[in-house]
């Protein structure tokens, strides 16, 4: 596998998988908004950049092309279902045996058998409030992509973050099929080593049609 798309490289995390695909030797497409063009400037001639919304098919349609695995940031930003679009046009437009990786957070549940912490309920009840009453995002369109994911037949993985933090890598993260495993209990994960589970996880076939929940290898004694 020589060639992966990155869709919402111009983040945070997107930024850190670009650094990981890059040590693994990869081909990499990213797809980021054409304003944060410019965060990717030290990647300049090492990454094929495709400047565009990650929702916009055209785009997308594109940069999947001729790409083995495709590795997707899917935010919940707006109202008008941004993550359940750029979920559909990926899942439209890879190859058909393309590795298709998301990332999301804890709150997503694949079969409902997750037990969260009240505080945990709480925060997403709030700030899911407050953050579609203002128009800055829906959690339920992150649900909504999830749930398209899932109910595909593609070859997908969601990986699903708990809280995160910046800081040397520890190392590949742990994960566990269900969030509130005790081996979860730190609920903390270094942010570059997400980026590292997402990229690992192209060549990982057993978490095929699994959404591992991951904490950092430095919390490895607790489980």
């Amino acid at each position: 596998m020589s060639r992966i798309c990155i869709v919402g490289a111009s983040g945070k995390l997107g930024q850190y998988m670009i650094a990981h695909a890059l040590a693994k030797g990869y081909q990499i497409h990213a797809v980021c908004r054409a304003k944060s063009v410019g965060k990717l400037a030290r990647f300049k001639g090492q990454i094929s950049i495709y400047p565009g919304d990650t929702d916009d098919r055209a785009v997308i349609q594109r940069a999947v092309q001729g790409c083995d695995a495709v590795l997707t940031v899917l935010v919940p930003w707006g109202v008008s279902q941004y993550a359940t679009r750029t979920a559909q046009a990926v899942l439209d437009f890879a190859a058909p045996q393309a590795r298709l990786i998301f990332s999301c957070g804890w709150h997503i549940s694949k079969d409902g058998k997750d037990h969260y912490t009240w505080q945990l309920k709480t925060f997403v009840a709030i700030f899911g409030f407050v953050a579609r009453l203002f128009r800055i995002a829906d959690l339920a369109d992150q649900v909504r992509a999830c749930d398209t994911i899932f109910n595909s037949e593609r070859r997908w993985t969601v990986v699903r973050g708990s809280d995160l933090e910046e800081g040397p890598s520890q190392g590949l993260p742990i994960w566990r099929e269900h969030v509130g495993d005790p081996a979860l209990a730190s609920n903390l994960t270094r942010r570059t080593d997400f980026a590292l589970f997402m990229v690992a996880a192209i060549d990982n076939p057993t978490l095929i049609h699994q959404a591992p929940a991951i904490v950092g290898a430095g919390e490895r004694h607790r489980g």
